[in-house]
């Protein structure tokens, strides 16, 4: 056995338990032993039986007197248990787990461990945690004898999945670790690693610690571990992209480009005009850019993006622009060809739906001065005409999804590619559409608001703008939590809004309804509800993930064309969708989106002139819940959501939707500042010494074997 051994070759797993395991990402021996617990169940109180306390949480060693099944008139099991341990007696009891009769017999030496109750006049322990008390309850190299894997100590408690518990998990891990810890080098240099555990001990006490004091030191190292590959692997890449990569400097025609941006249908922000500047200055230079872009729904992203495909075209050169679904692909091929093919600039767009031939692709031409214009080519300002396409070069900008992949799409002289909502893509789809050109210039855009620490951490390689104001004229989305008394009230407005003319969306969390989450609404359910009882006169629409594209796509258009008041989905309108019209963002269930989540959804409305509203739902009315939701009704920058986020909720949140493609945080934490710095000042001092980690050979391994891993399939 070694990290790389496959869990289900291992015995007692086998395909059954391996396909569970896949549910947490679990393949290999190290990922295994790299699943830490997230909590600790304290049984380290080791008591007699005459000594306890009601309340007290304790571990008992004893044996069992007598054993059986209860059953009630109501059809559940009880399972009492006569526990004797020299010291005196109590009494067990299990519900609804008649096999333990099988399992344990009178006579059997067992540690439990539990909480102490009074029923009546006798002690009793409910549904304690135990396992035999034998020369083996111990697990030698990772706990004392004596101290068990289920009970006494501090007993790790694991993320689960359905049919692994956490029982299940530390029995594994208990019989994995201490074979393998002997073969794990520490690839960390001693001078970086001097004042942290050394990794053996971390990972053992981790899973199994000493006290609480060694948990914290386990995590601190381990937690340092992640972010220092992050930063090492995003640092390294950085300095090979500046050393190595080299391009043609874009010669920018000033005249032109002002001309360009006067003839916009409206005026640049102060942000959009700051990020166009830094990115004249990345185009200008011999090193190709490589750029991320960070603006919220609706700050004006696409408009940079056609300000860069106009310098490039400038410059003889293609620009490709990747998109993370056709709804979003379409959307930005109807903007960039009204704003840039006025200036006979091809657009194209190649989907796995729709693909441009010469036979049915238009191009447009900019008229010389004198020739006859059409009426609306004059009102409009732009002077074009069109003509059939009838030979076999490609557009000057091709907008699509992966299909933009696809080997039958070799394009040419590509200069610049930009990749919108950039983390939904892997790092293998990024790196082959780089290699469909030759040294391009990068672009990476993202409406998730990501804290600046977030994104220095984990884009360390990219170079970072930010759009962190709104066009001039757009009115902010009154956000309001609804409590359940008031919903009714907000039904009638929004019946009202439908006869004003206007449209609403409808979120909801999951598809359908969920064994572990059976109070989310569904949005099938809802669905169904809202037709029937509260809206059985307006026309509703039903849109989410699980629908084939077509089907997908129709309820779109749907939409867009005004066939559907309210459109009842999940949140996979987050991305894409843009439809001026609707007028009210409605979310159930707001307490199971992050606060960055919400406000995305939020920004699918407010789209046009007219005052548009945000309406949360909650299925509780915490205070906890209720102060978090209250945070939208007065916050409307994404950026200060994102950061509120991360001091609420931690990582997780912001990391979840950052994940594809990029590393896994399990254990650290972007809200950890001091650890952030002190893991980026270790990264800079290694590779100040050299680039390729040339005195470091096992870092360099592990650091490689770190990037394939997060390389989707």
């Amino acid at each position: 056995m070694d990290l790389k051994t496959p869990l289900v070759s291992l015995a007692g797993i086998g395909p059954a338990f391996s396909s569970r395991l896949k549910n947490l990402n679990l393949k290999t021996v190290e990922d295994l032993i790299n699943h830490y617990p997230f909590r600790y169940d304290d049984f380290s109180k080791n008591q007699d039986i005459s000594q306890t306390q009601i309340g007290e949480t304790v571990t008992l060693k004893g044996e069992i007197w007598s054993i059986k099944n209860i059953y009630t008139r109501y059809g559940k099991v009880l399972t009492q248990a006569i526990f004797n341990d020299g010291s005196g007696t109590l009494e067990i009891i299990w519900f609804n787990q008649p096999w333990l009769t099988k399992n344990i017999k009178a006579g059997d030496r067992l540690q439990v461990s539990g909480k102490i109750n009074r029923k009546g006049n006798k002690t009793t322990l409910v549904s304690p945690v135990w396992e035999r008390s034998t020369p083996e309850v111990g697990v030698g190299v990772l706990k004392p004898r004596g101290l068990g894997i289920h009970t006494g100590g501090l007993i790790p408690i694991y993320p689960e999945t359905y049919g692994l518990s956490s029982k299940w998990l530390r029995y594994k891990i208990s019989k994995i670790l201490p074979n393998i810890l002997e073969k794990i080098e520490d690839p960390m240099p001693d001078f970086i690693s001097q004042d942290l555990l050394p990794l053996k001990d971390a990972l053992k006490q981790i899973h199994f610690p000493d006290d609480l004091d060694k948990a914290k030191k386990a995590r601190d190292r381990l937690a340092f571990d992640e972010l220092f590959y992050i930063q090492l692997s995003s640092q390294k890449t950085r300095g090979e992209w500046q050393k190595k990569e080299k391009t043609e400097k874009l010669s920018i025609d000033e005249q032109k480009l002002t001309e360009f941006i006067n003839s916009l249908p409206f005026k640049l922000t102060k942000a959009q005009e700051k990020v166009v500047e830094e990115i004249k200055i990345d185009l200008q230079k011999t090193t190709p850019m490589n750029r991320l872009l960070q603006g919220d729904v609706g700050s004006g992203k696409t408009i940079i993006a056609a300000i860069s495909a106009f310098i490039t075209h400038q410059n003889n050169l293609k620009t490709i622009i990747m998109a993370p679904t056709e709804i979003l692909a379409f959307q930005h091929f109807e903007t960039l060809k009204k704003f840039l093919e006025p200036y006979g600039i091809e657009v194209g767009i190649y989907t796995g739906s729709k693909k441009f031939t010469k036979q049915n692709y238009v191009i447009a031409i900019r008229h010389k001065p004198g020739k006859q214009s059409t009426q609306k080519q004059i009102a409009t300002g732009c002077t074009v005409r069109c003509v059939p396409r009838n030979d076999n070069s490609q557009p000057d900008v091709i907008v699509g999804t992966h299909a933009l992949l696809s080997k039958k799409l070799q394009p040419e002289n590509v200069g610049l590619i930009i990749i919108d909502e950039q983390q939904r893509f892997g790092v293998s789809q990024r790196s082959l559409l780089r290699a469909k050109a030759r040294s391009p210039h990068f672009l990476t855009m993202t409406a998730t608001p990501i804290p600046r620490t977030v994104a220095l951490t984990l884009y360390g390689d990219l170079d970072l703008s930010v759009i962190d104001e709104m066009p001039v004229g757009r009115k902010v989305v009154r956000t309001h939590f609804v409590p359940q008394k008031k919903r009714a009230d907000a039904y009638k407005f929004m019946e009202k809004i439908v006869k004003d003319g206007q449209q609403i969306y409808i979120i909801t969390p999951l598809i359908e309804l969920s064994e572990t989450m059976t109070s989310a609404k569904a949005v099938k359910v809802e669905f169904e509800r809202l037709k029937k009882d509260i809206f059985p006169k307006l026309r509703l629409g039903l849109l989410h993930g699980r629908l084939k594209p077509k089907e997908k796509d129709a309820v779109i258009l749907q939409f867009k064309n005004h066939e559907i008041d309210i459109l009842v989905s999940t949140s996979v309108v987050e991305v894409g969708m843009d439809i001026p019209n609707a007028a009210v963002m409605v979310i159930e269930g707001a307490e199971r989106f992050g606060l960055s989540q919400l406000h995305q959804l939020r920004g699918r409305v407010g789209r046009s002139d007219k005052q548009s509203y945000a309406f949360l739902f909650t299925e509780s009315e915490q205070s906890s819940i209720v102060s978090r939701i209250k945070h939208l009704e007065k916050i409307y920058s994404g950026l200060k959501l994102a950061e509120l986020d991360l001091k609420i909720r931690g990582g997780g949140e912001i990391f979840s939707t950052l994940q594809s493609g990029r590393w896994e945080l399990k254990i650290a934490s972007f809200s950890d500042l001091n650890l952030i710095e002190k893991t980026k000042t270790a990264v800079s001092k290694i590779l100040s010494e050299s680039l390729e980690l040339d005195k470091y050979p096992v870092l360099r391994a592990k650091l490689s074997n770190l990037e394939q891993r997060i390389m989707p399939d």
